[in-house]
Protein backbone atom coordinates (compact mmCIF):
# COMPACT_ATOMS: atom_id res chain seq x y z
CA UNK A 1 0.00 0.00 0.00
CA UNK A 2 1.59 3.68 -0.83
CA UNK A 3 0.46 6.31 1.63
CA UNK A 4 1.82 9.49 3.39
CA UNK A 5 3.23 8.96 6.23
CA UNK A 6 1.48 9.26 9.79
CA UNK A 7 2.42 10.35 13.20
CA UNK A 8 3.29 6.68 14.06
CA UNK A 9 5.63 6.01 11.28
CA UNK A 10 8.91 7.69 12.14
CA UNK A 11 10.59 4.86 13.75
CA UNK A 12 10.22 2.56 10.68
CA UNK A 13 10.95 5.27 8.32
CA UNK A 14 14.47 6.10 10.29
CA UNK A 15 15.25 2.27 10.32
CA UNK A 16 15.02 2.28 6.53
CA UNK A 17 16.69 5.19 5.88
CA UNK A 18 20.00 2.69 7.22
CA UNK A 19 19.20 1.51 3.89
CA UNK A 20 20.09 5.11 2.20
CA UNK A 21 22.96 6.32 3.51
CA UNK A 22 22.49 6.96 7.02
CA UNK A 23 25.05 4.92 9.34
CA UNK A 24 22.72 5.11 12.80
CA UNK A 25 19.26 6.43 13.94
CA UNK A 26 19.03 9.45 15.60
CA UNK A 27 18.78 9.46 19.60
CA UNK A 28 15.10 10.40 20.54
CA UNK A 29 15.54 14.50 21.48
CA UNK A 30 13.36 17.33 21.42
CA UNK A 31 14.93 17.95 17.89
CA UNK A 32 14.12 14.81 16.53
CA UNK A 33 10.38 15.08 17.30
CA UNK A 34 9.86 18.24 16.65
CA UNK A 35 11.39 18.37 12.86
CA UNK A 36 9.23 15.14 12.57
CA UNK A 37 6.01 17.31 13.56
CA UNK A 38 7.43 20.11 11.03
CA UNK A 39 7.18 16.99 8.52
CA UNK A 40 4.33 15.71 8.94
CA UNK A 41 2.56 19.15 10.09
CA UNK A 42 3.66 20.76 6.34
CA UNK A 43 1.08 20.47 4.05
CA UNK A 44 3.65 20.89 1.06
CA UNK A 45 5.99 18.42 2.52
CA UNK A 46 4.91 14.95 1.40
CA UNK A 47 6.51 11.39 3.16
CA UNK A 48 5.48 8.68 1.03
CA UNK A 49 5.43 4.83 1.87
CA UNK A 50 4.95 1.80 0.81
CA UNK A 51 3.83 -0.77 3.34
CA UNK A 52 3.58 -4.35 3.32
CA UNK A 53 2.45 -6.53 6.13
CA UNK A 54 2.88 -3.29 8.61
CA UNK A 55 6.32 -2.72 7.51
CA UNK A 56 7.48 0.19 5.46
CA UNK A 57 9.45 -1.03 2.66
CA UNK A 58 10.56 2.31 0.69
CA UNK A 59 10.36 5.49 1.07
CA UNK A 60 10.65 9.24 -0.44
CA UNK A 61 10.21 12.74 0.00
CA UNK A 62 8.23 14.92 -2.24
CA UNK A 63 7.87 18.55 -1.46
CA UNK A 64 5.85 21.11 -3.42
CA UNK A 65 8.00 24.35 -4.07
CA UNK A 66 5.29 27.73 -4.23
CA UNK A 67 7.15 29.52 -7.29
CA UNK A 68 6.22 33.27 -8.81
CA UNK A 69 7.35 31.96 -12.09
CA UNK A 70 5.53 29.71 -14.96
CA UNK A 71 2.62 31.25 -14.65
CA UNK A 72 2.90 30.93 -10.27
CA UNK A 73 2.86 27.11 -10.73
CA UNK A 74 4.79 25.06 -8.00
CA UNK A 75 7.21 22.52 -8.33
CA UNK A 76 7.73 19.19 -7.35
CA UNK A 77 10.99 18.24 -5.71
CA UNK A 78 11.86 14.59 -4.76
CA UNK A 79 14.59 13.10 -1.85
CA UNK A 80 15.21 10.55 -0.04
CA UNK A 81 14.05 7.46 -2.47
CA UNK A 82 15.07 4.33 -0.49
CA UNK A 83 13.88 0.89 -0.66
CA UNK A 84 14.78 -2.11 1.64
CA UNK A 85 17.62 -3.87 0.12
CA UNK A 86 15.42 -7.10 0.56
CA UNK A 87 12.15 -5.64 -1.24
CA UNK A 88 14.42 -4.24 -4.21
CA UNK A 89 13.58 -4.41 -7.90
CA UNK A 90 10.00 -5.21 -7.32
CA UNK A 91 8.85 -2.17 -8.30
CA UNK A 92 7.90 -0.21 -4.95
CA UNK A 93 9.99 2.91 -5.19
CA UNK A 94 8.30 3.56 -8.54
CA UNK A 95 4.87 3.28 -6.96
CA UNK A 96 6.30 5.67 -4.97
CA UNK A 97 7.25 7.73 -7.78
CA UNK A 98 4.17 7.31 -9.26
CA UNK A 99 2.81 8.72 -6.13
CA UNK A 100 4.59 11.67 -6.14
CA UNK A 101 3.79 12.57 -9.40
CA UNK A 102 -0.11 12.16 -8.28
CA UNK A 103 0.99 15.15 -5.94
CA UNK A 104 2.50 16.95 -8.21
CA UNK A 105 0.06 17.17 -10.61
CA UNK A 106 -3.15 17.37 -8.13
CA UNK A 107 -1.03 20.57 -6.72
CA UNK A 108 -0.73 22.00 -10.60
CA UNK A 109 3.33 21.12 -10.54
CA UNK A 110 5.01 22.30 -13.41
CA UNK A 111 7.84 19.74 -13.19
CA UNK A 112 9.11 17.31 -10.47
CA UNK A 113 13.01 17.56 -9.92
CA UNK A 114 15.02 14.42 -8.23
CA UNK A 115 18.54 14.74 -7.18
CA UNK A 116 20.41 11.07 -6.75
CA UNK A 117 24.30 10.81 -5.41
CA UNK A 118 24.20 7.61 -7.40
CA UNK A 119 26.83 7.40 -10.56
CA UNK A 120 25.61 3.44 -10.37
CA UNK A 121 23.70 2.69 -14.06
CA UNK A 122 21.65 0.61 -13.07
CA UNK A 123 20.61 3.65 -10.55
CA UNK A 124 20.10 5.94 -13.28
CA UNK A 125 18.46 3.69 -15.48
CA UNK A 126 15.68 3.62 -13.32
CA UNK A 127 14.99 6.53 -12.67
CA UNK A 128 14.90 7.14 -16.25
CA UNK A 129 12.66 4.05 -16.94
CA UNK A 130 10.60 6.46 -14.09
CA UNK A 131 10.20 9.53 -16.48
CA UNK A 132 12.64 11.35 -15.37
CA UNK A 133 15.66 12.78 -17.51
CA UNK A 134 19.29 13.98 -16.54
CA UNK A 135 19.84 16.07 -20.16
CA UNK A 136 17.44 19.29 -19.38
CA UNK A 137 19.07 20.42 -16.04
CA UNK A 138 22.73 20.66 -14.72
CA UNK A 139 22.75 20.50 -10.81
CA UNK A 140 25.01 21.77 -8.58
CA UNK A 141 25.36 21.51 -4.82
CA UNK A 142 27.22 22.87 -2.48
CA UNK A 143 27.92 21.42 1.36
CA UNK A 144 27.63 23.32 4.81
CA UNK A 145 28.88 22.08 7.35
CA UNK A 146 29.31 18.52 6.71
Amino acid sequence: MIREADKSDLKQILELYLFLHETGIPQESEHLQSTWNNIINDANHHLIVCEMEGKIIASLVCVIIPNLTRNVRPYAFVENVVTHKDYRNKGYATACLNYARQIAEENNCYKIMLLTGSKKEATLNFYKNAGYNSSDKTAFIQWIDI
